[in-house]
């Protein structure tokens, strides 16, 4: 039997989250988020569980048809066809591959909100990183100074997953150094993201690291760097930071 068309696989599942939508909620999410797409009014859960009956009725998926439906789906200016998209990456990760991120950053461009990009970034380019941080890291490098924010945000957050796995700090605190007294807050709840994750299993290196830069870091990166960290040094983190003070030995 002859596979369906990618187009006709994301019309369908259009339909099919359209079909489960609530007007209500497709306004109140259109407005919390700021967007400019259409909204279908479907949840992350709904959309997520189409994406997974969809994938399992498409059966083995190779890595061409798996860009042709992801492009289908980005085709149409509707969040939830994005966020399927966004999905199907992050299910098939297996599948991409240092080559594919031009395409991710496209969609990362085009995507416009975090509820987007930050699944493209910590799940779908950091997968690309972990497994191949050799020619993922100049991609990123470039990104970390992009005159777009969103680029900037992912080439941070791309990080989360190799540094969860172990992955070295420092070109991470490389980006988040260069970018650590910028004033957009996508910015800023980024670096404080990533550290705070970090800080769970590695609170000394959070710790010495932020020490030094208190005085430069925004509120809410320190609010999210100490989370993890023992209550001493979140204590004199944060009383250094209220002081606007750098914390000298």
């Amino acid at each position: 039997m002859k596979a369906e068309a990618p187009a006709v696989v994301a019309d369908r599942l259009e339909r099919a989250m359209a079909a489960i939508g609530i007007s209500g909620r497709a306004a109140q999410e259109k407005r919390y988020l700021k967007s400019d797409l259409a909204f279908l009014g479907a949840t992350v859960w709904q959309i997520r569980a189409q994406v997974k009956a969809a994938v399992g009725e498409l059966g083995d998926l190779d890595h061409d048809r798996l860009v042709a439906l992801v492009e289908a789906l980005w085709s149409r200016p509707i969040f939830e066809r994005r966020m399927a998209a966004t999905v199907l990456l992050e299910l098939r990760t297996d599948l991409l591959r240092e080559s594919d991120l031009p395409l991710l950053e496209r969609l990362l461009r085009e995507s416009g909100t975090w509820a987007l990009v930050d699944g493209l970034a910590v799940n779908v380019v950091g997968a690309v990183l972990a497994a191949d941080p050799d020619r993922t890291i100049a991609v990123l490098d470039r990104w970390s100074t992009d005159d777009d924010f969103w680029i900037r945000r992912s080439a941070l957050l791309a990080w989360l997953r190799p540094l969860r796995g172990g992955a070295p700090l420092d070109r991470f605190l490389t980006y988040a150094d260069a970018m650590l007294e910028e004033r957009e807050f996508f910015i800023r709840k980024a670096i404080g993201w990533v550290l705070r994750e970090v800080g769970k299993r590695r609170p000394a290196e959070v710790g010495a690291w932020l020490a030094p830069r208190t005085a430069r870091a925004s509120g809410v990166t320190v609010r999210e760097a100490v989370k993890y960290l023992p209550d001493a040094d979140r204590d004199r983190l944060t009383d250094a930071h209220r002081r606007h003070m750098p914390v000298t030995a």
